[in-house]
């Protein structure tokens, strides 16, 4: 059985086996694109399942309000497997969008990893009679922007502390940690080639092509003319700081006379 009532619930419910939500984004004639979500509280036992659709109603109103290029484009559930009750949400969420995806967030980590799945359903069976749905797997590409990807390397890096704590580091930190890994990825290369020079390593011509492409890319310039368009780039930067701060100081010290 399917329900919708009014009644607000938890985010996940205590013994609840799983989360799910609406998932919102663009459609195009290829792919579908999921920019965003929000949760929805349910509650499932063995004999039928039960959702707030009040509530994912109101908060895609609310939604919209904010991001209107973002519509409903399938729902999401934590978990590995599709239940049976899978099956009944999907149909709502098949009469809020047309071909709506179902993913499936493995946060159990089974395979030591976060799998993401999508599936798209398609009725199978005999016309007129027992008809089934099948659920078709879709293929997954993760998209992220520079700005993400800074969040998801700071979280990544906590791993490695034993307070599962890690700060925010400075913009000079960042530029010599970026150039320390070039380095390092420079060293790589360096001491493959010179392995393939002494014919202790087989030469591998997609790798030279590769790193015959990455030559040519290089700018063809002189460690002077490189030295002083950094310099000058740095006093640029340095005066900009300084100008900066100067009219953060004059804000601070207007505020303070208008007080007197």
């Amino acid at each position: 059985n399917f329900h919708i009532f009014h009644p607000s619930l938890f985010r996940r419910n205590e013994g609840a086996s799983r989360v799910i939500g609406t998932l919102l984004g663009t459609t195009d004639k290829h792919s579908v694109e999921v920019t965003n979500c929000f949760s929805v509280p349910h509650n499932e036992s063995e004999d039928e399942v039960a959702v707030d659709m009040e509530f994912a109603k109101n908060m895609y109103e609310l939604h919209k309000k904010v991001s209107p290029s973002e519509v409903i484009i399938g729902w999401y559930a934590t978990g590995y497997d599709i239940t049976e009750h899978s099956v009944l949400i999907h149909e709502y969420y098949s009469r809020e969008a047309p071909s709506p995806i179902h993913l499936t967030v493995d946060t159990a980590l089974q395979s030591n990893k976060m799998n993401i799945r999508a599936y798209v359903s398609s009725q199978m069976g005999v016309p007129g009679k027992t008809v089934g749905v099948m659920f078709t797997p879709l293929t997954v590409k993760y998209i992220y922007y520079d700005t993400e990807r800074i969040g998801v390397d700071l979280l990544h890096r906590t791993r490695a502390s034993a307070s599962r704590t890690n700060g925010l580091t400075t913009d000079l930190a960042q530029v010599a940690s970026a150039a320390g890994r070039v380095q390092e990825m420079l060293s790589t290369v360096l001491s493959y080639i010179e392995d393939v020079l002494s014919g202790k390593v087989m030469a591998d011509n997609s790798v030279g092509r590769f790193l015959m492409d990455l030559v040519n890319k290089v700018p063809k310039i002189t460690a002077e003319d490189f030295e002083s368009m950094l310099n000058s780039n740095i006093n640029d930067l340095l005066m900009v700081t300084y100008l900066a701060n100067l009219t953060q100081a004059q804000i601070a010290l207007n505020e303070k006379l208008v007080v007197l």
